[in-house]
């Protein structure tokens, strides 16, 4: 099961949905906390559930149980964390919600791509939900736009 990944800031819109146009993407799972933003320009939660829909024939689907809690960002973002210890502390998390019997498999079924607003997925969330997910769903594979 390959599931994609992407990022929105740094990037135009064209070349955003043209990526997942190219990726035959169907589903976006946002993972983000905070989704309505007027900072997120086409990336708002409700400009972009209709925008996957008129560009892509893809569905919008917010999914809170992988994003991280405000905590955490603030930790990382807005105090200059370290690195290694939110992705320790959004692992933890993950642990303790227990995403892997909480989440269906059904989630990923099709082209599926994870959302996150980190242009990298480098030092993203993202990349982290999959990474925990494939130890339980070992035949997830993911991909990063």
């Amino acid at each position: 099961m390959e599931v994609y990944t992407i990022g929105f800031t740094q990037t135009s819109a064209a070349d955003f949905f043209g990526r997942l146009r190219s990726a035959g993407v169907r589903r976006l799972v946002d993972v983000r906390l905070n989704n309505s933003s007027q900072l997120a320009a086409f990336a708002k939660r409700d400009d972009l559930g209709f925008f996957l829909r008129e560009l892509c024939g893809a569905d919008y689907v917010h999914e809170p149980l992988l994003a991280p809690t405000q905590d955490m960002l603030d930790a990382y973002k807005k105090q200059r964390g370290d690195w290694a210890e939110y992705e320790r502390r959004y692992l933890d998390l993950l642990c303790v919600r227990k995403v892997e019997t909480q989440l269906g498999r059904d989630l990923f079924a099709g082209p599926t791509v994870l959302l996150c607003s980190e242009a990298e997925a480098t030092h993203c969330h993202r990349r982290l939900a999959l990474d925990y997910l494939k130890e339980f769903w070992r035949d997830m594979e993911a991909k990063h736009l």
